[in-house]
């Protein structure tokens, strides 16, 4: 198992050595839009880099979260097991939730 926390410092230290931002937060939060796009667009146009793409994506949540002093291992776990516990009804192709 990989572990998200080591990669969290380990992305961020290259940001640093790299002279990347690594201060201002809404660039990015920008950043990371830009780079999802760049997935979906890999996806969309059924390119050879769309892991690539994706792992981007990661890197700059992984980043972003280190800015913000989060630890995403832990916000991620966190997510998994509220949307575990969640219920859920299909009304029409839609799934509406019903439980917290």
């Amino acid at each position: 198992m990989i572990d998200l926390k080591k990669i969290q410092k380990d992305v961020f230290q290259n940001k640093t050595e790299k002279g990347f931002n690594t201060t201002d937060v809404n660039r990015e939060f920008c950043f990371a839009y830009g780079e999802l796009s760049e997935a979906y667009d890999a996806y969309r146009k059924k390119k050879d880099d769309l892991g690539e793409e994706l792992a981007d994506v990661a890197i700059c949540l992984l980043g972003l979260s280190e800015m913000l002093g989060l630890d995403l291992e832990e916000e991620i776990a966190k997510k998994v097991a509220k949307n575990e516990k969640r219920k859920y009804e299909n009304v029409d192709g839609v799934n509406i939730r019903i439980e917290e």
